[in-house]
């Protein structure tokens, strides 16, 4: 009688690893998918943007509260998307008067929007926050929108 002796295989073969490699690389694919980090950045972008129009909107009506309802200056009045301009120093310059009192710092749009500090805010400082504002010509309510908005999103918020 022969004896064979079973060889020990030790490790794994070269298919084997490149089945297993196969394998995750489908799997990360399909992850990357579900996950889509650029919706994910857009999302948030659109989160941040809608925030800081309330933001800006709620600082507007506590000036008016504490001015017996007088409108911070530079406001213009129409239509938004027609007559609307855009919060920053060439447009409605609303940072010396509302940031400190009403906001900690002025906000901006995450992504075409210049950082601003409290500091930033002096007469003459240059600054875009990348929102719009304008009143109504009809109920003198104010909207403020964010015109850069992502994934085809209009923000506006109007009171």
């Amino acid at each position: 009688m022969k004896l064979f002796k079973a060889k020990l295989q030790k490790g794994f073969t070269l298919i084997e690893l490149l089945v297993v490699i196969g394998i995750l690389a489908v799997l990360l694919a399909i992850t990357l998918i579900a996950i889509n980090p650029a919706k994910q950045f857009a999302q948030a972008n659109n989160t941040q943007r809608s925030s800081d129009v309330n933001a800006i909107l709620n600082a507007i009506n506590q000036y008016m509260a504490d001015n017996k309802g007088v409108l911070p200056a530079g406001i213009p009045t129409g239509d938004y998307g027609t007559n609307d301009i855009e919060i920053s120093e060439a447009g409605a310059d609303l940072c010396l008067t509302l940031v400190t009192e009403y906001l900690a710092a002025m906000p901006v749009d995450p992504q075409t929007g210049s950082a601003l500090t409290p500091a930033d805010c002096v007469a003459g400082s240059l600054y875009v926050t990348g929102y719009n504002i304008v009143q109504s010509a009809t109920n003198n309510r104010i909207t403020v929108g964010a015109p850069d908005a992502e994934l085809v999103q209009t923000i506006t918020v109007t009171r």
